[in-house]
């Protein structure tokens, strides 16, 4: 049997690092992609010591667009990556009328635009193969863009989007897509401060948060929220969005838009 390797994205810590650890317990290959390439060189020796496997490292700023696209050509090319892990992401962002423009367009650039560039990159192939994964982390404040910032809930709704219709075009072609919702998560994202003012219960430690991504992977889960006691609610929620669509677009508006004389 073939094995795999997977390029993890923003892998130097937090979320990417962890996913690292378990595809290499799960005895894949590695190809590790962060701007930190001291970081990445520390836990690559680290997972070549302790998981026997091989692992690469390429230190490459995905909000750049000559970085974007060598990294693009590595997953295009390279017939030996059989999955992809979509982690590299940025939040941060204060009220949208005080937020730097420049910051928002890198994080647009970041969180939607290389998600679609390296997916893109990688899915013919896998398609053409019949077989692969492609991790796409969200946010649950794809499902709540009322109760955080603008803009990163924004880019979070759209690689949930994005990965819904993914879904749809390459699980029937064998790929296994799979949207990760994480909630509040022990990792840099979060300032320290940040995470000081909120109420423990809501915080998921990291581990335990790729751990239940990775149980819901191999359940076959479209969409996995780690925190979600229940997904018989998820269920519900994508069966009331789905029974709106025989009246989105119709040839009449709504009685209660329609013009009186």
């Amino acid at each position: 049997m073939t094995q795999d390797t997977i390029l993890i994205t923003g892998a130097s810590d937090g979320i990417g690092a962890v996913y690292a650890d378990r595809f290499a317990r799960r005895g894949a290959n590695l190809i590790l992609v962060a701007r930190r390439a001291e970081k990445l060189e520390a836990l690559a020796a680290r997972l070549r010591a302790d998981g026997g496997v091989s692992v690469e490292v390429i230190a490459a700023d995905l909000s750049q667009a000559d970085d974007l696209a060598r990294v693009e050509a590595r997953l295009r090319d390279d017939d030996a990556i059989t999955g992809l892990v979509n982690n590299a992401g940025i939040a941060g962002e204060q009220a949208f009328v005080e937020t730097d423009p420049a910051y928002l367009t890198g994080l647009i650039d970041l969180n939607i635009l290389a998600v679609t560039r390296l997916s893109r990159a990688i899915a013919p192939r896998l398609a053409a193969r019949g077989a692969g994964t492609l991790i796409n982390i969200t946010s649950v404040t794809a499902l709540m863009p009322d109760g955080f910032t603008a803009v990163y809930p924004a880019t979070k709704a759209y690689v949930l989007a994005f990965t819904e219709a993914l879904q749809v075009e390459l699980g029937g072609k064998g790929v296994k897509v799979q949207a990760v919702l994480p909630g509040i998560t022990r990792t840099a994202i979060w300032a320290a401060e940040q995470m000081a003012g909120l109420p423990p219960h809501m915080v998921m430690d990291v581990e335990v948060m790729v751990d239940a991504a990775l149980a819901g992977l191999d359940m076959g889960e479209a969409i996995t929220i780690p925190a979600l006691p229940d997904n018989a609610d998820l269920d519900a929620y994508l069966a009331a969005r789905a029974a709106l669509r025989p009246n989105l677009s119709l040839k009449d508006a709504a009685p209660r838009y329609r013009v009186t004389a």
